[in-house]
This record gives structure tokens, C-alpha cells and sequence, in this order.
């Protein structure tokens, strides 16, 4: 009855193909011979009960078989999410649209492929649930593929709904369901049993479809798809083609039109398509009329695209807290993509040169902050970098925290880097997007981009020759605050600190009124003997106009400028206390690869808003490289910080740092204490520390519905086991302990700490200290 999760992040990597191949026995598949494994990111969910075995699946693209056994079981019952599949049986293949369901025998030569991600939900029925039950002998020659609709729609969705309650049935809810399961599937395979032909497709004529079909898919935004076209392109006679799909049942209109109508779905309800309007989808399908296509998608979804649109946002917005929602909405997955597209070094850390160095000449370079230089709220592996730099330079990297708008005047004012980026009138919005959501603002209308992020990030910043499976070394060599440029307050420095609606404490207020924001505005005193914050004052968040007339009732989008007249300032706050400063940088992230947008709160295995005070002065962070060039992007200053950051934020306090960048390659790695990189590591002076995520690679483990899923499913007991996971991998391969001796070291000398419980995807960090080691090296 046991329920057993499994992360690719417990294993080293030579480790994984073989766990990996365990988690697919499990319900009796196995990896397709000679089919490449990727070694990336994988987690499964599974529950078993004697003879049966339901599993949730998420890994890199690879192609699947049966286990070969002579028993009879039922058939393997397949739901592929997302993506689809191509099924290969024999010397015929056909293309598995998502959300059908796939009967697969025990026996047979065939093979499932996922082209691009594995994501599906498996149920294993064997003869030991049926308990003597006579069932009739059913032989299934080859895999049969269900259309959604009468039984097989109730036995996916049963199977979906199952997989995402794994985790919290008890025993006995759990054995009712795995009976329900049996049934259900057992009902469906004597439906089955007796496969229907092919309807005169012999193979050839399967394989030149499949062909046809691929092509069709590639080209689905080409307006001239015509089947002549297409014919001319295969060497086949239009009449011919036609026939082909005469005979599968279909023609070529119904099926390119149909195949364009379910991508412009997909497109409307994917948060990995974000910004488009109707019109650009439409057009990005061949739908020169917009008019046209919104009848079209009426008459096949009984929807126009606007109401489908509108329908998931009021859907999300009732199933969210009432005062605010961070994130995309767990059901408003609309729009996604669209792009847009002086401080001197003082550090007087000497610059050790890096190993993979030739040239031995080290270059400093320079990046000023603007509205052109920065991307708002989102990473992106499409942004063109600002520079690129060469393992070993040094670069000096200007930053603006996100929160000088909380009070223009102090921090804003007479600057002409923050006058650029926050610059905002009725007919200009200097950074327009402000968030990897919809630019139209047709989830929330709160403004370009929604604030589905909200960190201002300046760059990115390439690295010469870095490629997928390199490391990036980032050495923090001087962080200096950005003082205040206005003629009143010229040279002095100040923060913001928001007590915000996605704090941890907001629905815990004993006060009134509760619930409430509040800002804090601090001074920073970082040349004092010793450097510390002290609160000037503080005003509760009142509704905010902003320049475009849109009506902030919390703080819902950033860089929204405040009002002075439209607040009660509260002094004598905090009086006579001293905050110590801890300068860091709460964003620095390499470039995710799995989509275009995504949303800068929650971290993940790229870096990001990690939210960890130690990424100070004199640490160094490794990053593993996930697209060409690395693009690195820094933004979130913080001028201290507290572990948890409970109420929101940090003291955020706009600041330039001065770093070191060194490439490792992939073929270098061997030996190094970042061999094996599968998240951000972080290295001080004396103590090695780790980052443990709810979901270590969200984008990965929830695929298009990550940056909704995400911020509904992160925990602190999933972060911890996570953070444990990845020390425990750490002290048995890079320190060579055993397990035993990995968690007696855990549980005596290693300190787990929560870094946040803020960003979405939760933290909780593992710190290992270098001296515990000293005898040993």
C-alpha cells in the first residue's frame, strides 16, 4: 500500500539510467532497446497494492517497452499528458495525441517514444489482484489507442484524478481506489480484446502517412499548407495523399484544420505561450481572419477564444486567496511568450586565474543599469545578451531593486538609471512587461506581465564557449549599496521592506485590521564601524493608482510609484534597534531551458531567486549550464535578510556587485566538488552550502503547468527532503561515505535551515562545514 516518490536528484548521475529503469518495472515497462536515456531531471509517483501499480511519470525524451514476461496480465494501461507519443508496433507508427488512452500488451515488439518529455500516468494490473477471479483469457496482439469518450474517458479520468492525491490517500481509501482501478480497466480490456484491422493501411502505407503527418506538424504555421504543396514536398500525387488519409478515416482539411485548432488551445491555455493575443495565435495557425478563427474555435470548443479565455481566469480567480494570487493561476494558463527581447572595483580579494584560462589576460567589464539593459519579472533563454565575456573576466553589474518605487523620492529621484527603468507616465511605460505573464494583462488586468515575476534583472550576460552540461563558477568579489542620487538626500542609502500579502505570516495577523500590508523604509549605514539598517518609517499599503489608471488594492505589480498623499506615515518605528547587514544578491541565475518565459520568484535548478543571505561578498555560487552561452542575469539586492524571509521580502536596497565568472567543461568535471551539478551550490569561505527546493526542477516535474503548480503543491517537508536527498548524494560522491555513514554525519555536524517559505517553490538549505573535513583532505 506503500506510496514511494522518486527524484533523479537522489542519484549520481551514473546512477540514474539503472534507478530509472527500476521506477519503469515497477509497472512493467522498461527503457526500448537501443533508445538513448537522458540523465536529466526525473520524478515518479507510485502506490501499489498487491497486483496493482499506479504511477505519475515525468522525464526527459526517451522511448519505452514492455517487460517481456509469459504470464497473460492485463494489459498496461498508458495516459499520455501534454505531449503525445509515437507509437511504433511492428513496422507501422502513429502519432498518440495526449489524453488517449493506449492499451499496451505485455508482449509484442513494440515501443512508446516521447519526443520531447516523458509525461504520463501508467496502471499495471497483474493476475495477483484478480485473487482466483475468472477473468477470460484475454490476448491482445497489439497495442490498441482509445479515443476519450464512453468507458475510456471514466478510466482516465479516475487514473488522473488518482495521481494527484497519491501522496494523501490513507491505506484504506487507497485499496478501494486500486479495486475501482481493476475493475474499470478490466471492464475496458474485454471491450478491447478483439482488435479491430487497419481498414486496408498496409505498413508502408502507415509509415508514408506518419511521414506526412510529421511534416504536417512542423509546417502548421505556414499558411500556404496546402496538399499540393505537401504532395510536391513528398513525391506523392495530391490524389494519392488524400487517399492516405481517406484511409485512416480522415482528410486532409478536417485534419490540418483540426490539428491547428487544438495547437491554438493548447497556445490559449499553456502559461509556455504567454503573451500572445487571440489575433497573433490565430494568424501563428494560418488563420489569416481573425473572424474566421474565432468561429472556427466556437464550433469546435463551443467557446470564442476571448470567453475561453475570460472563462479560465474568473475559474482561477475563485479558487484563490481573496486578497491576492501570485504566480499563474492554477487554471488561468493562458498567453506566454513574446519577448523584450557607477561603481569602480574596490574588491581587494586577489583574482586567482582560472585553470581553463589560456590567454591568461583578464578583462573587466562594465554593465550600467536601464531600461534597456534589464528584463522585468521573467528569465528567458531567448533575450539577446548585453555581453558576452570570457571565463575568467571580471564584470561589474549595476542593479535595481524592484521596491524603489515604495518611496520615488529617496530612491528614484535624479538617478538616471532608475529614472529609466521605473520611468512611467500616462503615454510611456519605460519596461512595459513586468512578469512572464499575458502582455495583454487578460488574466488579472494588472498590468503587462501581470507580475508573474517581479524581480528587476540586468543583463543577461553570455559567457564565450559555455554550453549545456558546463558549470559556471560566479565569484562574488564586492558589493556596494547604490546611495541615493536625489539633491535632498545625495549620498545617503536607503531600503524598502514589505510585510506583503504572499508573506507567511499574512493570515495569522491578531491585530487590526487584518488582513494589511505594510512598507517599511529603512537607512542603510554600510560605512559604519557596524554597517546596519535602522527604520525611518513605515505606512500601511493603501490602494494604488498607477500612471496607466489601473487600481493596485495590494501590492500586486511591481514598480507601481506610491503616492505621498495617499499614505500615513508612522515614525518611531523599530526605535533604537539596529538591523546587521548581510549585502547579497537575491537573484543570480543562468537561463532555464525548457521554455521561453518564466516566472523570476520561484528558484530552481538555474539559479534564480534563491533568497540566501550567505551569497554575500567573498562566496562563489555554481550553476549548472543549461543553454548556450549560460546568460546570466543578476538582480534582487538585498541589504539583509533574515532565513525565511517571512513577511515577503528582504530589506531590498538597490546595489552593484563586482564578480568573477569561470567556465568549467562538462569534460572537466571529474574530480570537483560541482561534478554532478544539478542545482545551485553555493561556496563561502567556510562552509559548503546547499539548496533544497519543494521542487528542485518544477519546469521539469509539472511541465506546461509548472508556474502554477508550483506555487499550489511547495511545502517545507518536500524542501527538507530535498535538501537531505542532495547532502546525502554529496557526502557519499564527492566525500566518498558511505550511506550510513553520510546520515550519521547529517544528523551530527550538518545544520538544515529554511532559506524561504515565500518564493513559491520553498527552501530549505544544507550547510556543511569545510573543517569537519580537514584531517581527511
Amino acid at each position: 500500500m506503500s506510496f514511494r516518490p522518486f527524484t533523479s536528484e537522489s542519484y549520481a548521475q551514473g546512477e540514474r539510467p539503472e534507478a530509472w529503469r527500476d521506477v519503469l518495472n515497477s509497472v512493467g515497462l522498461q527503457p526500448a532497446a537501443k533508445s538513448p536515456f537522458d540523465d536529466g531531471h526525473a520524478t515518479a509517483s507510485n502506490r501499489s497494492a498487491p497486483g496493482v501499480a499506479l504511477s505519475r511519470l515525468s522525464a526527459g525524451a526517451q522511448a519505452i517497452a514492455a517487460v517481456p514476461q509469459l504470464q497473460e496480465d492485463l494489459p498496461i494501461a498508458l495516459l499520455a499528458i501534454e505531449d503525445g507519443a509515437v507509437l511504433r508496433c511492428g513496422d507501422a507508427h502513429r502519432i498518440i495525441p495526449s489524453g488517449h488512452l493506449i492499451l499496451l500488451p505485455r508482449t509484442g515488439d513494440w515501443s512508446l517514444a516521447f519526443q520531447r518529455d516523458l509525461r504520463a500516468i501508467v496502471l499495471s494490473v497483474t493476475s495477483a489482484a484478480l485473487h482466483g477471479r475468472i477473468s477470460g483469457r484475454l490476448k491482445f496482439a497489439k497495442p490498441q489507442v482509445i479515443a476519450p469518450s464512453g468507458l475510456a474517458d471514466v478510466v482516465c479520468r479516475t487514473m488522473e484524478a488518482t495521481a494527484r492525491t497519491l501522496d494523501t490517500l490513507s491505506d484504506a481509501e487507497w485499496s478501494t481506489v486500486a479495486q475501482s482501478l481493476l475493475d474499470l480497466l478490466l471492464t475496458l480490456a474485454h471491450q478491447q480484446a478483439v482488435p479491430t484491422s487497419e481498414a486496408g493501411s498496409s505498413a508502408t502505407q502507415a509509415a508514408i502517412l506518419h511521414r506526412i503527418c510529421q511534416a504536417i506538424e512542423r509546417r502548421l504555421e505556414d499558411a500556404e499548407l496546402t496538399p499540393t504543396r505537401v504532395a510536391q514536398a513528398e513525391g506523392i500525387s495530391e490524389r494519392y495523399l488524400q487517399k492516405l488519409f481517406e484511409s485512416a478515416g480522415d482528410n486532409y482539411t478536417h485534419y490540418v484544420k483540426e490539428r491547428r485548432l487544438q495547437r491554438a488551445w493548447a497556445d490559449l491555455s499553456n502559461p509556455a505561450e504567454a503573451h500572445r493575443s487571440i489575433s497573433e495565435i490565430a494568424y501563428r495557425y494560418g488563420f489569416a481572419d481573425s473572424a474566421h478563427f474565432s468561429r472556427s474555435f466556437r464550433a469546435r470548443f463551443g467557446l470564442s477564444p476571448r470567453e475561453f479565455r475570460q472563462q479560465k481566469a474568473e475559474q482561477a480567480v475563485t479558487s484563490v486567496a481573496p486578497r491576492g494570487q501570485r504566480g499563474w493561476p492554477q487554471d488561468a494558463l493562458a498567453q506566454q511568450r513574446g519577448c523584450q527581447a557607477q561603481a569602480s572595483l574596490k574588491s581587494s580579494t586577489a583574482l586567482p586565474a582560472p585553470a581553463n584560462d589560456r590567454d591568461s589576460q583578464q578583462r573587466h567589464h562594465h554593465l550600467a543599469v536601464s531600461a534597456e539593459r534589464v528584463h522585468w519579472g521573467y528569465f528567458s533563454r531567448s533575450l539577446p545578451p548585453q555581453i558576452e565575456i570570457a571565463s575568467g573576466d571580471t564584470i561589474t553589474v549595476e542593479t535595481l531593486t524592484q521596491h524603489a518605487s515604495d518611496d520615488p523620492e529617496l530612491m528614484i529621484a535624479g538617478d538616471d538609471g532608475a529614472l529609466s527603468v521605473f520611468g512611467w507616465s500616462k503615454t510611456r511605460k519605460n519596461v512595459d512587461r513586468r512578469g512572464a505573464g499575458p502582455m495583454d494583462a487578460s488574466v488579472f488586468g494588472r498590468g503587462a506581465g501581470e507580475g508573474f515575476g517581479v524581480h528587476i534583472c540586468t543583463g543577461p550576460v553570455a559567457i564565450k564557449d559555455a554550453q549545456p552540461g558546463d558549470v559556471l563558477e560566479v565569484r562574488i568579489l564586492d558589493i556596494v549599496p547604490r546611495s541615493s542620487r536625489s539633491p535632498q538626500h545625495k549620498g545617503r542609502v536607503f531600503g524598502s521592506s514589505v510585510a506583503a500579502w504572499w508573506g507567511y505570516h499574512y493570515n495569522e495577523l491578531i491585530s487590526a485590521p487584518a488582513p494589511r500590508e505594510a512598507v517599511t523604509i529603512y537607512e542603510i549605514f554600510a560605512d559604519a564601524a557596524e554597517p546596519h539598517a535602522r527604520a525611518l518609517y513605515s505606512y500601511r499599503w493603501e490602494p494604488q493608482t498607477d500612471p496607466s489608471g489601473v487600481v493596485h488594492a495590494t501590492y500586486d505589480y511591481p514598480g507601481v510609484p506610491v503616492a505621498p498623499d495617499s499614505i500615513k506615515r508612522r515614525h518611531g518605528v523599530l526605535d533604537n534597534i539596529r538591523i546587521p547587514l548581510r549585502p547579497h544578491f537575491g537573484v543570480i541565475a543562468v537561463a532555464p531551458r525548457e521554455v521561453d518565459f518564466v516566472d523570476s520568484i520561484p528558484p530552481s535548478y538555474f539559479g534564480g531567486n534563491l533568497d540566501n543571505w550567505r551569497l554575500g561578498k567573498g562566496s562563489t555560487v555554481y550553476l549548472p549550464i543549461a543553454v548556450p552561452g549560460a546568460l546570466l542575469s543578476v538582480g534582487d539586492p538585498h541589504a539583509t535578510q533574515g532565513d525565511g524571509e517571512l513577511g515577503g521580502t528582504a530589506i531590498e536596497c538597490s546595489m552593484t556587485g563586482t564578480f568573477q565568472v569561470i567556465l568549467h567543461k562538462k569534460s572537466q568535471l571529474a574530480g570537483k566538488p560541482f561534478a554532478d551539478l544539478s542545482y545551485p551550490l553555493i561556496e563561502t569561505e567556510t562552509d559548503w552550502v546547499l539548496t533544497g527546493f519543494s521542487h528542485p526542477n518544477y519546469l521539469a516535474e509539472f511541465g506546461a503547468q509548472g508556474q502554477s503548480e508550483v506555487y499550489a503543491k511547495s511545502s517545507l517537508d518536500l524542501a527538507m527532503k530535498d535538501a537531505f536527498r542532495k547532502m546525502r548524494r554529496f557526502l557519499m560522491h564527492i566525500k566518498g561515505l558511505s550511506e550510513d555513514e553520510a546520515v550519521a554525519l547529517m544528523s551530527a555536524a550538518v545544520d538544515f535551515g529554511v532559506t524561504q517559505v515565500v518564493d513559491g517553490n520553498w527552501g530549505v538549505h544544507a550547510i556543511l562545514s569545510k573543517r569537519l573535513f580537514e584531517d581527511a583532505d
